[in-house]
This record gives structure tokens, sequence and C-alpha cells, in this order.
């Protein structure tokens, strides 16, 4: 870890975009509350949008009102005259906008860093999560023990809650809560946060960053200038990596979480309790207990793992152990997140829809016995060879649906091929049903029907949020 001092960017205010040409990329909800919030400090705002659809039309609309430019259908073309570009987090650093703006020399924000440049001298700090799975479980966590501790704070960024918003609206926060995806935090180089957190680093938008190395780079940029913790995941060794080779304040401290026993500066778990041993005085010889297991909801590995991650970035602000404790006690998961949906003839069905990927599937397998596995979608050019080598022992069938079955049942073959697998050659939305009626069929008491995709919904749902809804609603059918 880095000891060089960094300061953080001095608050912009109207002077700096009062006559600034500056082109907004993309609609939607960081586009139209940047535009707004340009148009409003004097800049001449263009907006570009690739899409020109009902939406885009109606968001337009409402900006054209208020004198902004938007060019709909033509997100490709650089705006003459362009002196800064604001970007959607989703937009692609490779798309032809940006590469004839490298040529021109004009820089390019995220919607994170415009939100960093026009906080007040007295804006809330950030205590900040990325992470390749469980941030917004992590960052929702982390606001409960904030409420807990009495402190004014929100869940803000990749969450769906604007950080522009946030930042330039009327309330006033102690602290911000703040979920950073790889894409904004590429497009944030003065970000600092008081402490960051990075969950843990599997292989994931890579078509987007072009390598892991990259991705975890851009994973990595959460930590620089952090101010009193850089929080890392002592299982995942590339996040301890990249804390060191952060470049943060001196005093900032690396601070690890783990589901063992905690060493000095570590989160960890001993005999069923929760334990700090970083923020604590003499921390090579005391301890301190902030919740127990019980207290995280549901009590599964990597949830307990994103709890301390939660708790870790708490105690780094002052939160009393107390209010760690309380917080957990007071949270509720997502829909869609390991949700126990309903027990039917002693076999429980588990919604974890928003296993999207590999690594987050492998988790959600992880806290399961005996497993009946809903699986498949669209796999996003995943390979499923270690998550099934690493899962075969605990699944006494598959059930596997969506475009890209097969990749799963080769793996299977390969390295679970006693395990029953059934193929659902179908990919409309109704396939969940004979999906779920197929696991019902194959599980015993006892056993876990678990819905863990491993792969994408657009195949057959809308999202995952639709797809997960699907597989409730058939366990309901099937136990009516």
């Amino acid at each position: 870890m880095g000891s060089g001092q960094v300061t953080s960017s001095v608050p912009s205010g109207s002077s700096e975009f009062h006559g600034k040409h500056v082109t907004v990329a993309g609609l939607g909800v960081s586009g139209v509350p940047a535009a707004r919030a340009l148009h409003e400090r004097g800049a001449v705002v263009t907006v570009v949008n690739d899409g020109d659809d009902a939406r885009a039309r109606e968001q337009a609309a409402e900006l054209q009102a208020l004198g902004v430019t938007v060019r709909l259908g033509d997100g490709d073309t650089l705006p003459e005259g362009t002196e800064l570009i604001v970007t959607a987090p989703g937009w692609k650093p490779d798309k032809p906008l940006f590469l004839a703006a490298g040529k021109a020399g004009v820089p390019i924000w995220g919607d994170v860093e415009l939100a960093w440049r026009l906080r007040g001298p007295d804006a809330a700090p950030w205590l900040a999560v990325t992470g390749t799975n469980g941030k917004t479980t992590t960052v929702r966590m982390l606001a409960s023990i904030l409420k807990a501790a009495g402190l004014r704070t929100a869940a803000v960024g990749n969450i769906g809650v604007s950080l522009l918003d946030a930042v330039l609206g009327e309330e006033r926060y102690d602290v911000l809560a703040v979920e950073l995806s790889s894409y904004q935090l590429h497009w944030a180089p003065s970000l600092r946060a008081y402490s960051g957190a990075v969950l843990n680093l599997a292989p994931d938008h890579l078509d987007w960053h072009g390598s892991m190395e990259a991705y975890a780079a851009d994973k990595g940029r959460i930590y620089e200038g952090n101010k009193v913790a850089c929080v890392y995941n002592v299982a995942d060794s590339l996040t301890e990596d990249l804390v060191r080779e952060a470049d943060v304040e001196e005093g900032c401290r690396a601070v690890g979480f783990t589901l063992g026993t905690p060493g000095p500066s570590q989160l960890g778990v001993v005999e069923g309790l929760l334990i700090d041993r970083a923020f604590v005085e003499m921390r090579h010889k005391n301890a301190q207990e902030l919740a127990e297991v019980c207290d995280v909801n549901p009590p599964v590995p990597h949830n307990i793992a994103n709890a301390l991650a939660a708790a870790a970035l708490a105690r780094s602000f002052g939160v009393p152990a107390t209010a760690v404790r309380d917080g957990l006690r007071a949270f509720r998961p997502d829909p869609h997140r390991i949700e126990h949906v309903a027990d039917l003839d002693g076999v429980a069905y588990v919604d974890d829809s928003k296993a999207t990927n590999t690594h987050a599937a492998e988790a959600s397998l992880a806290a399961y016995e005996s497993i009946v596995w809903i699986a498949g979608g669209l796999a996003k050019g995943a390979v499923f060879d270690e998550l099934v080598a690493k899962s075969a022992k605990r699944l006494r069938a598959a059930v596997l649906m969506g475009a890209d079955r097969e990749l799963i049942r080769e793996a299977l073959a390969r390295h679970a091929p006693e395990v029953p697998v059934v193929d659902l050659d179908r990919t409309d939305t109704g396939a969940m049903l004979q999906a779920v009626t197929e696991a019902k069929r194959l599980a015993r008491s006892g056993d876990t029907v678990l819905l863990a995709p491993a792969c994408a919904s657009m195949d057959m749902f809308t999202n995952y949020n639709q797809r997960g809804d699907a597989f409730a609603a058939a366990v309901r059918e099937l136990g009516a």
C-alpha cells in the first residue's frame, strides 16, 4: 500500500462549467440528472443517445424543454466543440465517440466523477463498495448499520439511487454508503473514498474491460486515496494485491475480513460470533464482539462475508459494536438473493436468480448440502468447469434450461457424470414451471431446490427479477 499523500479534488461549482460545451453520453438513470446538473451550472449541454425509443424520446423532450440539445440514434459522433464528455457507466471505452474524444484530447468523466466534483465543501464522506458479487447486499447492510448508529445516510450509486441526486439534493447526510461498479470506477479518476472495499474478484464483464487485468485495475481504483481503511477479502488474494498497489492517505490501513479466526487488523468469525480485531485498542491482544452469525440474514457463508465487509467499513467510520448488531438484525435482503420461497414435502425452494455469473452461483451452491440445481440462460462467455467441479459433491440433480444450457451440461458430463441431468429444450418463459416440476420430482426430503442460474436471464426473461418471480410462482403453483 503506497504512502503518498493524496488529497481530494476541490469541489467545482458553477464557474467551472459556465459556458463549457459538455456532451452527455446516454440518457437513463445517470444521463438525465447529469444533463440537468450541468445545464443548471451554465454549461452548453448536448446529449447523445444510441437509442430512439419511446422512453428516450420522452426523456429527450423533458431536457429539450430546458434548452438542452438532444441527438437520438447517434451515440457515436463527437459533437463539434465538445470540451468534456460525461458518460453513462455502461458505454464501452472503445466506442467511436470515445476514440474520437481521445484523438481530440477531450476528457471523459462518468456520472460518479461528476458527482464527486460537484459535492459541496461540507459533503458527506463516502464509504465505497465494489466487487464481482455481493455489492448491493453489502451496501444495504452498511446503510442499515449506519442508520442503527443514528447517522443520516443512504445507499446510493450503482444500487439505483443516483449519486448526483444524493450529492445535489436538499437532504444533508453524515455519510453515504456507495455501491460502485467497475464501469463507474473506470470513469472516476479523482474519486477518493473515506474507506473502500473490494469484496471479491472473478472474471466478469471482460468483453467491456478487455482483460481480467484491466477489470481488476478498475475495481482497484476504489482504494485510491482512501483515508482510513482499505477493506479486502482474506480469502481472495487478488483483493489484497489491489490494496498493496493503491496510493492512499498517510495512516490508512489494510483491513481484512475472513470467515475464519481473525488476526490483528482483521474481522472474522469465532464460535458463531462476528469479531473485530481491527478497530480496537491493542488489536494484537484484544478483540470486540460485534454480532452473532445468526444476526445475519440469511446466515450463509458468502452473506456472512458481506456482513463482515459492511461492519469493517462502518467501524472505520467510528460506529459502535452495538450498531453493527442492530443494523444486521434490521437488515432484510432484496428479493432474488438467496430468498427462501417455500418448503414443500421437506424440500426447501430457494430463489437466487441474482446469481447471474459463475462466481455468484458458486457461493450460492456452497451454502447448501444437497441440491437440485436449476441453471442456465445466457453464459456471457463464461465457462462452467470450475463451478461444477467445486460443487459436484453437493448436487443431487440438475435441471437445465436457456440458450447456453449445453455449456453447463457438458461441464456436468466432464466433472459430475453421476449427477442426473434434465435438459429442457426450450427458452420460453413457461419453461420455469416445467423446470420446477422436474426439480420437485428429483428432490428428496432435506434437499434444497436452488435456482442459481450462473447465467444472465435475457434469453427468456426481461431480467433476473422476472426470472425469480417465475420460479416463485411455479413453486406456489406446485404447492397449492
